[in-house]
């Protein structure tokens, strides 16, 4: 059985950082992709897939929110990846006042999280959706990438999302406190990075999958709430 572990992040905290937010619209900046490059990038994927399953490497929001069916779970470990607080974003998770930090990543250590294996019927189909649901401009496509991960059944292939990106949106390699500053202010109209970071945690230590630099982080985040809103730590509590 996986330790259990008290957070420091609580539900409670995180509701603090909730704020009503408007969708600000695409960025006008970006090259956003247009139907013709989804349905492009959705056949070369299908087709490098060949007749093998498909799996996604899931190490973020994809493990707590797939937003797509899957028949077929397992542990995974990406050699030579770790996640990263290092995607910069003013709207989503962030606004145009306050931008948020959103994980992807980077190169170097390891990665635990979790493969999850498509069903063989509409592939396609679920190459589509997950690639509206992660890449919105031709920046990011080169993002996108096969993934030799390790389980505990042998060596899989995996589809990765946000794997070593590029550009003026990336901050590679932020100190832990200067994250925790930024997650603990951030919120966009879908919600704030505090809940993003809490959910990340949360379901990873569901699974056995402990973080450590991400459980140092939600302490830092608890801790600068607190600051933030003026409440003081209980004696003895994290």
């Amino acid at each position: 059985m996986p330790k259990t572990r008290t957070m420091c992040l609580t539900a409670d905290l995180v509701q603090l950082c909730y704020r009503d937010e408007v969708d600000p619209g695409p960025d006008p900046r970006r090259n956003s992709l247009a139907d013709e490059d989804f349905v492009a990038l959705t056949d070369q994927l299908a087709g490098e897939s060949g007749n093998e399953p498909l799996w996604v490497f899931a190490y973020g929001s994809l493990i707590w929110k797939p937003e797509f069916e899957f028949v077929e779970q397992r542990r995974a470990t990406a050699m030579g990846w770790h996640r990263s607080f290092c995607l910069e974003i003013k709207s989503w998770r962030g606004s145009p006042e306050q931008a948020g930090l959103m994980m992807a990543l980077e190169r170097g250590g390891q990665c635990d999280g979790m493969i999850y294996r498509l069903p063989e019927g509409d592939r396609t189909a679920q190459i589509a959706r997950l690639l509206r649901r992660e890449i919105s401009d031709h920046d990011h496509v080169k993002s996108v990438r096969w993934l030799p991960v390790k389980t505990a059944d042998g060596p899989v292939r995996s589809l990765g999302f946000w794997v070593g990106p590029t550009g003026d949106r990336i901050c590679p390699r932020e100190p832990l406190p200067s994250v925790a500053a930024t997650l603990a202010r951030a919120c966009g109209y879908v919600g704030s990075c505090a809940e993003y970071l809490y959910n990340t945690v949360t379901h990873l230590e569901h699974f056995g999958i402990h973080d450590r630099n991400l459980w140092r982080l939600q302490q830092l985040v608890a801790e600068e709430i607190r600051e933030i809103h003026g409440i003081r730590q209980p004696s003895g509590a994290c």
